[in-house]
């Protein structure tokens, strides 16, 4: 193993060890905690899946916030996500979730002040902690990770993408399984396993179009874009969270030229980031990513009766 990792993974190894002895301080919200996080660095669909576990939930009448770090944003603290807002107030993702899910986003470096604004706001609601499982100093009533493929074979950073060893599964209520991922290659043995399809729906692409996009596996969303009959003329890859400038659209631009490209492909985070870029680059298809989940509503029930089995027995 890297030595850098080897030391990276003793530092989560102490962490961690010192939660699970009660030696660090664990704060609980009012409100009941469901937390949606993965094991490996970006590109694992926790957005997708906050999307769609807050779709089940609203098509239930279930009252619901999201808390969420807001990565990559400008400002501090604690703040209300404003859906006409800009990502460097408040993040790309948040700001995605916010627009599509229409229900209270809060962004905020301490989660349990950002549940505690919300409960202040919103009263005590369950709360979706967005990317929350390595933030072991909220108290969560669920505990959902999702899993890839890459993650069985990864090793920890900074070699590789995992944050913590396949060993930490084990605090999770739920895996998740989605890019391709199988229960024989991780360590599930006893874990309950949700099963996920993930894919994308392109609508109005344009005839031989740039792909671009800035997102964490710019690779996958090309080879849905293939899987989909859409063969793009041009490629251009940014960094994940990239914020776009007239620069890189101009760039966009010459690149369409010179291609001799119909236009435009790019992703629902990337046309979040660009904002009033977006209607230069016309004709342009933003794709978003749709997340179904096998058997949802069991799924659902058995996550919502167990929740409501630990409030009561707390």
């Amino acid at each position: 193993m890297n030595p850098l990792s080897t030391i990276y993974g003793g530092v989560v190894a102490a962490r961690n060890a010192l939660y699970d002895r009660g030696l660090l301080q664990v704060r609980r919200l009012e409100g009941a905690v469901v937390s949606i996080g993965n094991l490996s660095t970006g590109g694992t669909g926790k957005t997708p899946f906050v999307l769609l576990l807050g779709e089940l939930l609203k098509a239930r009448g279930v009252k619901f916030d999201v808390l969420s770090r807001g990565y990559g944003r400008r400002s501090r603290g604690v703040l209300l996500v404003d859906p006409a807002g800009l990502p460097g107030d408040f993040g790309d993702e948040p700001l995605l979730i916010a627009r599509r899910l229409q229900v209270p986003v809060i962004v905020g470096e301490d989660r349990f002040e950002a549940g505690r604004f919300a409960e202040r706001r919103f009263g005590p609601q369950l709360h979706l902690l967005d990317d929350g499982f390595q933030h072991r100093g909220l108290a969560r009533d669920f505990d959902i990770v999702l899993v890839t493929a890459q993650d069985a074979g990864d090793c920890l950073l900074p070699a590789g993408r995992l944050r913590e060893p396949l060993s930490s599964l084990r605090r999770a209520d739920v895996a998740v399984l989605t890019s391709g991922a199988s229960p024989e290659s991780l360590p599930l043995t006893g874990k309950v396993t949700w099963r996920v399809r993930r894919g994308i729906v392109p609508q109005n692409v344009p005839p031989r179009p740039v792909v671009f996009c800035g997102i964490a596996r710019p690779q996958g969303f090309v080879l849905q874009l293939r899987a989909a009959n859409i063969d793009p003329v041009a490629e251009a890859f940014y960094r994940d969270h990239h914020a776009y400038s007239e620069k890189d659209v101009h760039e966009l631009l010459q690149l369409k030229q010179r291609s001799e490209a119909g236009g435009f492909v790019t992703s629902e985070k990337d046309a979040i980031n660009l904002g009033g870029y977006l209607s230069s680059l016309e004709p342009v298809s933003v794709v978003p990513v749709k997340m179904e989940l096998v058997d949802a509503a069991n799924a659902v029930d058995t996550m919502l009766r167990t929740i409501e089995e630990r409030r009561r027995q707390a």
